[in-house]
């Protein structure tokens, strides 16, 4: 059992930030909560929490959830003004604790504004809270009428702490890049890609081209004009105007914990203790021109700041108060004079800082964390890879007599490394090799990382992984950078095209670095970590852990392997089975205290034993093609062109048609502009040799000239029929070619309507068309409907365009040995099926295979074979995808069958997947036949009760077919006589 752990004062936000998620929760859930929002803020919640709309592949998670609710609950709901108010308003109580230290903490300048903290772990998508949060104030500011409510904005500044995380961001908001010279693809941006989840259809043109047109990189600021909103990105370096020195602070105060800043180097001058720190007081040139100029005129600003534990206050050592950081600063010089109409969010893994050293070491996190969802929630969810403690046989006993710093000389120069920093990293180099040897068949690379405790270390640990540990020059990469982890702009040119990309590369298997490789590090390979640094810092403990958090194996085949191996090895406390996503640390002492609190509440496992060759990859075995294959083979048709009548006539777009005689045009103009607006609404009956049109009075209703266009086609397109001489409802007359008919018919309005050329575009010029009681418009349906006759004579039938994908092209899967099947009939060595109730599966598949009748069968894979979808309508009214269980072929026909428990059957979905998979076999079966295997396609429901009471009466699977077949007549209870 978990220990309770003692809420100490610099633990009081996470109190406040638990508070906040309950009332937030309650409100969502019992509805109040968009009852006092936006329409457009409902619009929203709906499309991002609602079934059905979750139904789709994608969602945010729980904690995401969370953490977009209570935004939008302290912001939007409650319309918190500081997070003064914000306390208040959610646990009051919170202020007195420790005689007022948090009250008197939240009353300072930097919080009197609304700024609120999102406290999520590495690896679980803080980014995509972003998007989430800008979307909402954009759709929000855009539907806002009269005057502003300060609520709202289109005005962003997102602020990275440096290059690696500024890269992230514009690869977020702008795609990946496609060359050297920053050119980026927008479709691979998160918005676009995933844009199911982010943006209901009816805003995803306005939100794409906001980003688009809207997003100014560091370099383009005050050069590209935006016209609907900013959405400014940049490294915190860039927005002070410090990177004239090619510097970039990575992490200045983890060399500093205690927060030992030189002034001196941050601001160009301090203020005078007679001025009390007054931000008036500082050097006139810092709060005067350039990006921060222009971002104090913005009239509003959401300012987010990522990774955000950079900018937090340290301590200094002379009174012992707060000193506010440069960027802190800047921020409240565009804060001033905006109010509540300037709003910040904080985001970060660790939103803290710590006091005192040893055991005695205590975290402070920063007031406003409205939300925590921390590592713990994150590896119980299984978001984030499951921490081993790698306590090898021959590290036991000698850790702690081993000296892990490097060797020094007299005056302190590094000159090679201990025999502890050699021991660690001859452990990790074998979790590494074998990591590698499990994961080769599935195609994917594991990697290392190394932090070392100082940059002259860096090309020490290169040496011994080359020499001693074998590794190739190309299979290890080193980053070079200050002692504090700083690089120049030059080196991170030369870092980045090696850096990214790593997880798709064999090399490089190794990267070395000191700290670098922290924040916005975003590689899903690193599966051993090695902490040479003997700093025993928390945040720093955290933040190198997280590295290597991000899952590496996402596909769903891997999904149930990696729950059982969380369960053995966290609950069980066992060894798991398989080694997908586990994130192996090696045992540092002076982490010992900081993973044990993990191990004791079940989060983190140890490993003490060799690892088992071969048996890291718990029983996943490869079905690949079997030999002769093609006799089981199967083919999903995808009908890319219906069959369909066309106009056998090409140059039929070319005759000409009788120009309009009766009034010219000068004089037709003359009339509309004496009418003016006024049309008279009548409707024409015009009759031809066809049949009977009907033209709506609704036609003179026309605002432009392409509606005007559109009533003219459905008038020719459209019969109004008679039978026994009464008239009927509308029937299509014409569904083909209507792209050409409209090109038809807007050529001869231009050139050959009035005998000469005619632009409906000047002015209103278009409007005479339908003067004059419509006379003009009777004679261009007069004409374009005779050619249209006379074309509808002579068209000629193509047949449909299909494409046949054979289920062979997907020539292997990953299925658990213990839950497949060797079988016969289908064309792979093994057969999977779940191992949580597919009992049902397991049965029909050992059923079809025992079948004399059965020729061959297949069992869909939903992760591989994703071409064998059937679009159906749901209940709620989305479209979604219907994957079938199996497709059987007898003699005379392919079955489409899909087995459910007995409970299932009368489920609406399930019902509406049927009149899908029924409707979707009509439609094949008018194929020819060489594009459906030759065969009548079907479809069957098969219950568990059914197939158990045909199965025990002996019956075969022609017989259990012909029972539980599902016809079109039969699904709408009618009588059929076919």
């Amino acid at each position: 059992m978990a220990k309770k752990e003692k809420m100490t004062t610099g633990r009081i936000p996470l109190r406040f930030a638990a508070a906040v998620s309950a009332a937030a929760r309650a409100a969502f859930e019992d509805g109040s909560m968009r009852a006092k929002v936006s329409p457009v803020t409902q619009e929203l919640l709906k499309f991002w929490f609602d079934e059905p709309f979750t139904a789709r592949t994608i969602n945010f998670h729980e904690g995401q959830k969370q953490a977009i609710l209570n935004a939008i609950y302290l912001h939007e709901v409650l319309g918190v003004r500081n997070v003064s108010e914000a306390y208040a308003k959610i646990a009051s109580n919170l202020l007195g604790v420790d005689g007022g230290s948090v009250l008197k903490e939240v009353s300072k300048p930097k919080y009197a504004y609304p700024k609120y903290l999102v406290k999520m772990a590495t690896g679980t998508g803080k980014t995509w809270v972003m998007h989430a949060l800008l979307i909402w104030q954009y759709l929000n500011a855009r539907a806002e009428k009269g005057e502003r409510s300060g609520r709202w904005t289109k005005n962003f500044l997102f602020v990275a702490p440096g290059l690696i995380v500024y890269e992230r961001l514009l690869d977020a908001f702008c795609g990946k890049r496609t060359d050297i010279d920053g050119n980026r693809d927008f479709q691979t941006s998160d918005i676009f890609a995933a844009q199911g989840l982010f943006v209901p259809p009816a805003y995803r043109e306005a939100v794409f081209s906001f980003l688009q047109n809207c997003t100014v990189r560091k370099e383009d600021f005050g050069r590209k004009v935006t016209g609907d909103g900013l959405i400014a990105v940049m490294n915190w370096h860039a927005f002070l105007g410090e990177e004239d020195d090619h510097r970039i602070y990575i992490n200045a105060e983890v060399d500093d914990p205690e927060g030992r800043m030189i002034l001196d180097d941050l601001l160009p001058a301090k203020p005078g203790t007679a001025a009390g720190n007054a931000l008036d007081a500082l050097d006139a040139q810092f709060l005067r021109g350039g990006r921060l100029d222009f971002l104090k005129e913005l009239p509003d600003l959401m300012v987010v700041n990522d990774e955000a534990h950079h900018v937090h206050s340290g301590k200094t050592e002379k009174n012992d108060e707060l000193e506010a950081v440069k960027w802190q600063i800047g921020l409240d010089a565009i804060a001033a004079g905006k109010g509540e109409r300037f709003f910040q969010f904080d985001f970060s893994a660790t939103p803290y800082e710590t006091s005192g050293t040893g055991a005695k070491t205590r975290e402070n996190f920063f007031p406003h964390v409205m939300v925590d969802y921390d590592l713990k929630d994150a590896i119980r969810a299984g978001l984030v890879k499951t921490v081993v403690i790698d306590r090898r046989k021959e590290l036991a006993g000698r850790l702690d007599r081993l000296d892990f710093n490097a060797e020094r000389d007299a005056n302190g120069k590094v000159i090679g490394l201990s025999e502890g920093q050699r021991t660690m990293l001859r452990a990790g180099l074998t979790k590494l090799d074998y990591l590698a040897k499990e994961f080769e068949r599935y195609g994917k690379s594991p990697k290392m990382m190394v932090v070392c405790e100082e940059t002259a270390v860096v090309p020490m640990v290169e040496s011994f992984l080359v020499e001693e540990g074998g590794i190739a020059a190309e299979g290890v990469l080193t980053i070079d950078s200050t002692r504090k982890g700083e690089v120049s702009d030059t080196e991170w040119e030369k870092i980045k095209g090696k850096l990214f990309g790593i997880d798709r590369r064999k090399d490089p298997r190794v990267i070395v670095s000191v700290l670098m490789l922290r924040e916005g590090f975003d590689v899903n390979n690193i599966c051993v970590i090695v902490p040479l640094r003997a700093s025993s810092a928390q945040i720093l403990l955290e933040q190198t852990l997280g590295r290597g958090l991000r899952l590496m194996w996402r596909e769903s085949e891997f999904k149930e392997v990696k729950e059982d191996a969380r369960q053995q090895l966290l609950e069980k406390k066992s060894e798991p089975k398989s080694v997908f996503d586990l994130l192996y640390i090696v045992e540092h002492p002076a982490f010992a205290a900081f993973y044990q609190k993990y191990i004791e509440d079940g989060l983190v496992g140890t490993q003490e034993g060799e690892d088992r060759a071969g048996g890291g990859t718990d029983d996943l075995v490869e079905a690949t093609l079997k030999d002769g294959y093609e006799d089981y083979d199967f083919i999903w048709p995808i009908v890319i062109r219906e069959r369909e009548d066309v106009f056998a006539d090409e140059n039929w777009m070319d005759r000409k048609l009788k120009p309009f005689t009766h009034f010219p045009l000068a004089q037709l103009k003359k009339v509309f502009a004496k009418d003016g607006e006024k049309f008279i609404s009548q409707e024409m009956l015009v009759g031809t040799r066809f049949g009977e049109y009907s033209v709506s009075g609704s036609i003179f209703n026309a605002t432009s000239y392409n509606e005007y266009l559109q009533k003219i086609i459905g008038a020719i397109s459209h019969r109004f029929m008679r039978i026994n001489g009464r008239q009927t409802k509308w029937r299509p007359a014409l569904q083909v070619n209507l792209a050409q008919v409209a090109a038809v018919i807007d050529n001869y309005i231009r050139f050959d309507l009035f005998g000469e050329a005619f632009d409906p575009f000047n002015g209103s010029d278009w409007k005479v068309l339908t003067c004059m009681n419509g006379i003009v418009t009777r004679h261009i349906v007069e004409q374009i409907g005779e050619l249209v006759h006379e074309m509808e004579e002579r068209t000629e039938t193509q047949v449909a365009e299909v494409r046949k994908i054979p289920f062979s092209s997907v020539n292997r899967i990953i299925v658990r040995e213990h839950s497949s099947l060797e079988l016969v009939k289908t064309i792979y060595t093994r057969d999977g099926y779940p191992t949580h109730g597919g009992g049902l599966e397991k049965f029909c598949m050992e059923f079809f295979d025992a079948d004399a009748g059965v020729e061959r069968f297949i069992k869909i894979n939903e992760a591989k074979h994703i071409f064998a979808r059937i679009p159906y309508l749901r209940t709620d009214g989305l479209l979604s995808d219907y994957i079938p269980d199996f497709l059987v072929a007898m003699a005379d026909k392919i079955y489409l069958v899909e087995t459910k428990r007995s409970d299932q059957i009368d489920d609406k979905n399930v019902q509406r997947k049927r009149m899908a998979a029924i409707e979707w076999c009509k439609r094949i079966n008018e194929l020819e036949p060489g594009d459906r295997m030759g065969r009548q396609w079907a479809y069957l429901l098969l219950s568990e009760s059914d197939f158990d009471s045909y199965s025990q009466a002996g019956a075969t699977c022609k017989d259990v077919f012909a029972a539980t077949e599902m016809t079109e007549h039969g699904m709408r209870g009618e009588f059929s006589f076919d």
